[in-house]
């Protein structure tokens, strides 16, 4: 009997070894497509209205560690006609687009900050959180997910982190949900709710720095405005502005939308969401890891090409840009035996959902942390996990995730 390997290796052969075009901005693309895996059985790389994307997992892990690749996402908004205005100014001065000397610096500055040593004493605040939420809706069989759960924790957290009053999480979310919309493909439909959202978060981040000027607390923004006041102005108060905008912006909405990816694969699963539920201090860390690889919130790390550069008989012009599809790399058969589905057991290779190199994300210990936590909470409460009718999903390009995810369940006795 054929495997899928077997199958999918047989479609490459019986197919030209040529790239495909792929269609990212057809409303009905999906990484999980027959189409996405017809194109990396045909060739490691497939062609795209905005450069080339990268399917498989063996030449994501070559070109995200190639120094001739710099950050690529500088170009997005551009690419979408937004050049100008309040998101497009604090875009291009963000740390997730900078480079070389300016990158590094802030980078060295900043990292201390997101360190192991400072999140892991946060965990039990983090369990009390998820405990608390669960214990709203546990009763219902029932719930809303995004609303009920992922927001409010992701939010709530970031807060805890950064030291902003938790009764201010609504109004956080809904600034970082909004910015999150710069990240998709109708980022220039949404354009001016966007530099309204950054406008307006831009004032709130000022009047947090200045009340850490004034009273300094024991969490994250205030060892970053003593770090800028300490180091003699090596980070600038609108480097500081900027960065707090990012934290806000990254560290809610994708841990959001990717609580509720998880969920979505491990409904699918109900035998390793057990597994995960048996023995928590086991699997936790493993669920996280997992379902960043097969469902991952950030669909694609972005790179552009600083010097013209040859791969696999492929020339990949100065300028070009290169999508590294961070699904297509995590479920590549090439790598990974049973690619679409979580394993808890499986002794699996690194995946790209926080991106590589120099550019690895910022905040991947708070990411993996707070998830763990979450989902070691939830399967402790919930068996029967089941996607309800009505789920409604972002588009799936750049950041996906639920608008609304409802679930029901029986209540874990």
């Amino acid at each position: 009997m054929s495997t899928m390997f077997d199958d999918w290796e047989m479609l490459a052969m019986a197919q030209p070894s040529s790239p495909v075009y792929i269609d990212m901005n057809d409303d009905s693309f999906r990484m999980d497509s027959e189409e996405m895996r017809k194109a990396r059985a045909a060739h490691w790389y497939a062609r795209t209205d905005w450069g080339i994307a990268v399917l498989s997992y063996e030449d994501s892990n070559f070109l995200l560690k190639n120094p001739r690749l710099t950050q690529g996402s500088a170009k997005w908004p551009a690419q979408h006609g937004v050049s100008e205005g309040r998101f497009a100014d604090w875009w291009r001065k963000t740390l997730l687009v900078l480079e070389g000397d300016e990158h590094h610096r802030i980078r060295r500055l900043v990292n201390p900050a997101f360190s192991p040593r400072r999140i892991e004493p946060l965990r039990p605040r983090f369990r009390a959180l998820a405990d608390s939420l669960i214990d709203d809706w546990i009763d219902e069989g029932r719930t809303e997910f995004t609303s009920r759960f992922a927001a409010p924790y992701s939010t709530r957290i970031l807060c805890m982190m950064l030291g902003i009053d938790e009764r201010d999480w609504n109004k956080i979310h809904r600034l970082a949900a909004t910015i999150g919309l710069s990240i998709g493909i109708s980022i220039r439909e949404n354009i001016e709710r966007i530099d309204d959202a950054v406008a307006e978060i831009t004032q709130y981040a000022q009047s947090l720095v200045r009340s850490r000027r004034e009273a300094p607390r024991d969490d994250i923004l205030s060892t970053l405005v003593e770090t800028r006041d300490e180091d003699d102005g090596r980070l600038s108060d609108q480097e500081l502005i900027n960065l707090i905008i990012l934290l806000i912006f990254a560290g809610i909405d994708t841990t959001r939308n990717q609580l509720a990816l998880a969920v979505q694969s491990f409904a699918e699963q109900p035998d390793q969401w057990e597994k995960l539920a048996a023995d928590p201090d086991r699997y936790a860390v493993k669920a996280v890891e997992e379902v960043l690889r097969v469902n991952p919130v950030g669909r694609w790390v972005t790179r552009e090409a600083a010097e013209t550069l040859e791969h696999k008989g492929c020339t990949i012009d100065k300028g070009t840009t290169v999508h590294l599809f961070t699904q297509s790399s995590g479920t590549d058969p090439a790598e990974y035996k049973d690619p679409d589905r979580i394993d808890l057991d499986a002794d699996r290779s690194p995946h790209f959902a926080f991106g590589g190199g120099i550019h690895h994300c910022l905040g991947h210990f708070v990411a993996r942390a707070d998830m763990d936590v979450a989902l070691s909470a939830l399967s402790a409460r919930m068996t029967d996990l089941r996607i309800g009718e009505g789920a409604e999903w972002l588009p799936d390009s750049g950041n996906t995730g639920a608008k609304k995810l409802p679930i029901t369940f029986t209540r874990r006795s």
